[in-house]
């Protein structure tokens, strides 16, 4: 019958029906907020399980500044970085909760990236200094090292004191070319301190003859002795009692996560393990 009903409104089908959809309705609202609950709560621990410490790995992507050009430390090997600080990060990563993508820049441009929050974080073999902690925050110390003079092993220069009027080479922004420029400063070096982008561009120099010397972060220079089978030599360590630290943006909430990190790594034998890898032997003492 076409028309309007004029009686109570209701659902359109018969009461008896009407009956059971009344009782499915109020089972339905006594039900469906639990399984609301209980879908927020699942959510609620995925999300412990994936951001916060302990051994999960995963979690949020984090952009990662590296010069990946600085052996034992950083370089490539098949379209990927390795290294000394890309395996310490990668295993603060799984215990901290985030996963590392590294970005290679050259290494003076890191600071203004971090300043510009182009990265979340940097590690680059890069010396904690009051100078850059002026600029951007730092981990607690992941490294020791000292600087190193790196000459072909025919050279006449056996020290400092003996490179006179001879070309040094040093990496840019690095704390070899601050050293090279305290020792032109004191007249040790008279001659010319020429800046490269990379270390290996320096290194490539040196072997060309084009510099006669490098002053630079003695493991790594002792890295590129030993594949020289023979025509490099290290012939003065430079002590300078420096450190190195993980870089952030000043004020980053990474930056506690990674220090609780990094010590755990310490303390249970990681550390000592991603050294002798890379560096060949155990450390004479763990960064503090």
């Amino acid at each position: 019958m076409n028309g309007r009903f004029s009686g109570p409104r209701h659902s359109g089908v018969p009461p008896d029906t009407e009956k059971g959809v009344s009782m499915v309705k109020s089972l339905f609202g006594r039900v469906l907020p639990l399984f609301v609950l209980a879908a927020v709560l699942s959510l609620a621990v995925a999300a412990c399980g994936g951001g916060g410490g302990g051994s999960q790995g995963g979690g949020e992507d984090v952009t990662v500044a590296s010069d990946i050009a600085y052996p034992p430390f950083e370089s490539e090997k098949d379209g990927e970085p390795v290294g000394f600080d890309i395996d310490l990060l990668d295993e603060i990563g799984k215990r901290a909760g985030f996963t590392p993508e590294y970005q290679n820049v050259t290494f003076d441009g890191i600071i203004n990236g971090l300043r510009n929050n182009q990265y979340d974080m940097a590690i680059s073999a890069m010396t904690i200094t009051p100078e850059r902690a002026e600029r951007i925050d730092f981990s607690d110390p992941y490294f020791n090292a000292d600087q190193s003079l790196l000459v072909p092993s025919d050279s006449d220069i056996g020290s400092v004191d003996e490179i006179g009027d001879a070309t040094v080479g040093v990496q840019i922004g690095t704390t070899g070319e601050i050293k090279a420029n305290e020792f032109k400063d004191r007249g040790d070096i008279t001659g010319e301190v020429r800046t490269f982008d990379t270390i290996e561009d320096a290194f490539a120099a040196l072997n060309n003859g084009q510099i006669d010397a490098i002053i630079n972060d003695l493991p790594v220079s002792q890295d590129e002795v030993n594949g020289s089978d023979g025509a490099l030599e290290i012939v003065q360590v430079i002590p300078t009692g420096e450190q190195y630290g993980i870089a952030f943006p000043k004020d980053s909430d990474l930056r506690q996560d990674v220090n609780e990190a990094l010590q755990e790594i310490k303390d249970d034998g990681t550390y000592e393990e991603i050294y002798k890898k890379w560096i060949g032997r155990a450390p004479k003492e763990i960064p503090e």
